[in-house]
């Protein structure tokens, strides 16, 4: 399409989460006029922040990993990401602790001293064993990301012909089809080092009894890198949409839509509650795909996506954003606590749709990226710090309501299993704000809370994501409900697919042309090298 048929095609997008800012950045970098709406004050969407005790407290995403993801995208606009943020690579992953015996466990971005770590925690064997794992995961991450990761949603046929004979084959003795948890035990023994490993699975809200073994490709994503943002996750989302602006995205938050507009069979742009009307050629939609399905966006683009049944949604969860001391353990900046019966977790949630009797804490200390914080944890604040922790939780927070000592329960039972791992904290009521499913429903309408889209359980599950394209001609659809799936990296990439199948669409020479986007880690990291 001429440069000056670009400028005349107008495209709203509907939600400034990562995925919605990402798309409008790169179709205005190629010309179109962009117009992006926001309900919430400022973007970011589930990349939010709430004020609490006076603090900025990071209060969704956590954990930033796949810098490259960003790294291509700015460079695509001329920019970087290092431009826009103050980012830190940190040398400690994780710090996992046990509140049967009071084990603790760190994962290093030195893969070395992770299998040092493992070595000292459960015996050479199994040092040997998470040598062997980090391998599997290391080529089931390189089969995996072209045909996957950076391609517009496959197909089973798709896929197939994409990995081709040689992937094809490796991928089958990977035993794909096993659940995660399968697969861990027949890699470990320790049933500590599967519990760890099988949390993998919550980060795409999934259970690891029912999440396929291709999510322990992981493993390889955290082990290329984990970084810590300047101002958090959310003050990334809006660097990026700043960056947007620049580049001619006109951004209006404060702004929610009430409909998509269609005519003729196609979108044709969006309709505000206050009625005002912004035409389009075409649409992208940031929200959860649930929402189209259940009518939210109007009668007529009810059918662009497929409903999501309630029985298949992801993990939500219940969070507490916390400005206040801890003493006693030495805090990182990613930390997990374990119960002793992890099944009865999902069991309980998955099952039972209920909050989980033993279920894992996780805590972000958000003052703990600083550069004298060291490797041990040695390093403790003065006074109050910043802290989000989570649970997962049933998706129900729609159709069931918690009561008031059902979430208090959860609450002290969290709080003791901290203790139990030599972590103490006692918020005051002015100092913690928490969330649960009920209030992340109403922030992401039509989800019940789910955090993630729908859960990845079966190995099927990557076939049943919506793609970049609806059904509804002229919408397109982003972030982490839709493919290649949920986290922060990948909602950024599906708004980087649905851009190059948009501008794919205006060319008539691409209309047949399936997209893949080219790139990916183009080099070995220091990581990945040192594994070799």
């Amino acid at each position: 399409m001429a440069e000056a048929a670009l400028r005349e095609h107008r495209v709203v997008v509907v939600g400034a989460g990562i995925g919605g800012i990402v798309c409008a950045l790169l179709l205005a970098q190629r010309g179109l006029a962009v117009t992006l709406l926001e309900s919430q004050a400022a973007p970011g969407g589930k990349m939010r922040q709430l004020r609490v005790d006076g603090a900025a407290i990071d209060s969704g995403p956590t954990v930033f990993t796949m810098r490259w993801v960003f790294d291509q995208i700015l460079a695509e606009t001329g920019s970087s990401l290092q431009t826009l943020v103050d980012v830190r690579a940190l040398p400690l992953l994780a710090r996992h602790a046990w509140a049967d015996d009071g084990t603790r466990l760190d994962l290093h971005a030195n893969p070395e001293l992770s299998t040092e770590a493992i070595g000292e925690f459960a015996g050479p064997a199994e040092a040997r064993r998470f040598q062997a794992f980090c391998r599997e995961a290391r080529q089931l991450y390189a089969t995996l990301e072209g045909p996957y990761i950076r391609s517009q949603r496959p197909s089973l046929l798709s896929m197939v012909r994409d990995l081709g004979p040689q992937g094809l084959a490796r991928l089958t003795a990977l035993g794909p089809m096993a659940s995660l948890w399968r697969s861990l035990a027949r890699h470990f023994h320790d049933p500590r080092l599967q519990q760890l490993f099988g949390r993998y699975a919550t980060y795409c809200g999934a259970s690891p009894w029912l999440a396929p073994a291709t999510l322990m490709l992981i493993a390889q994503v955290e082990m290329d890198g984990v970084w810590a943002v300047d101002g958090g996750l959310h003050g990334l989302a809006c660097a990026l949409a700043a960056h947007a602006q620049r580049r001619g995205v006109a951004l209006h938050c404060g702004q929610t839509v009430q409909r998509i507009v269609v005519r003729d069979g196609r979108a044709a742009g969006v309709q505000l509650v206050d009625g005002r009307l912004f035409e389009a050629d075409s649409v992208v939609f940031n929200g959860d795909a649930a929402a189209l399905s259940a009518g939210l966006l109007g009668a007529d683009a009810q059918g662009a996506t497929a409903p999501v049944p309630a029985a298949r949604r992801s993990l939500s969860a219940v969070t507490w954003s916390m400005h206040c001391q801890a003493e006693g353990f030495p805090l990182a900046y990613h930390n997990v606590f374990f119960d002793r019966d992890y099944a009865s977790e999902f069991e309980d949630i998955f099952r039972h749709r209920r909050l989980p009797r033993q279920g894992t804490v996780y805590l972000c200390a958000q003052d703990r990226a600083a550069p004298r914080d060291d490797a041990a944890g040695a390093w403790q604040p003065d006074g109050a710090e910043r802290m989000l922790a989570l649970v997962n939780a049933p998706a129900c927070g729609d159709d069931a309501y918690f009561p008031a000592e059902e979430i208090e329960s959860c609450e002290t039972r969290s709080l003791a299993l901290l203790r139990r791992c030599g972590l103490t904290i006692r918020p005051q009521p002015h100092q913690v704000q928490r969330t649960t499913p009920t209030e992340f429903n109403r922030l992401f309408p039509a989800t019940g809370g789910a955090l993630y889209g729908a859960a990845t359980h079966g190995w099927m599950s990557a076939f049943r994501r919506e793609g970049a394209q609806s059904r509804l001609p002229g919408l397109y659809l982003v972030g982490g409900s839709v493919h290649p799936g949920p986290g922060v990296p990948m909602a950024a990439m599906s708004g980087r697919l649905a851009a190059a199948t948009l501008m794919a669409r205006l060319d008539s020479t691409s209309r047949s042309r399936r997209v893949v986007i080219s790139g990916g880690t183009s080099m070995p990291s220091a990581t990945i090298a040192s594994t070799r």
